[in-house]
């Protein structure tokens, strides 16, 4: 007759064996594969962290460039309004002298008041402004001197009479005024 098994001599059914179950095997596998992602997972932070900091670069990079093409762009803008500002006042002048002509010559020029008067105010809206020398002290940055008179009652370098008109913009010189100054007799 053949014997029966029991419990303890089945390994499989064995309760008190010490060899671990498919549970503990499974959960023991799990624990190793967790704790061999902490080093790659901590290479990733690094990573992520390096990715962070050149991202912030690029976009500081970027706005520095954005505000560098908006200055450029605005300087150009006002450079080239300043040329075209430049040869307004060319035709303005042309238009003063005509002016004074048909004046001095005394035919009516109520005409061409209306018409100054338009270009003026262009003028001042584009902050074209003359610039004063009569009786100010030279200054090479608003002035051209081109003649020198003697005179002792005046401070040296007194400008005395304006030869050409110059004008200023925004603090930028778009033409000097060619003027005569005063100098002391030696």
């Amino acid at each position: 007759m053949p014997e029966k098994n029991s419990d303890s001599e089945n390994p499989k059914l064995d309760k008190n064996s010490d060899s671990p179950t498919e549970k503990e095997v499974q959960t023991k596998l799990d624990n190793d594969f967790a704790k061999s992602l902490f080093p790659l997972i901590q290479e990733y932070k690094q990573k992520l962290e390096v990715c962070e900091d050149k991202l912030q670069r690029a976009l500081a990079d970027y706005q520095n460039l954005e505000k560098r093409n908006e200055s450029e762009i605005q300087k150009r803008v006002l450079q080239k309004t300043n040329q075209l500002m430049l040869y307004f006042i060319g035709i303005y002048e042309d238009f003063v002298r005509a002016k004074n002509a048909l004046t001095s010559d005394k035919v009516n020029s109520e005409g061409l008041d209306g018409i100054i008067k338009n270009m003026e105010m262009l003028l001042s809206e584009n902050n074209v402004k003359p610039i004063e020398a009569i009786g100010e002290i030279f200054d090479p940055r608003l002035h051209e001197a081109v003649s020198t008179v003697e005179d002792n009652s005046l401070d040296e370098g007194t400008i005395t009479n304006e030869v050409a008109k110059g004008y200023i913009s925004f603090q930028e010189v778009l033409r000097p005024s060619k003027v005569i100054v005063s100098k002391k007799s030696e």
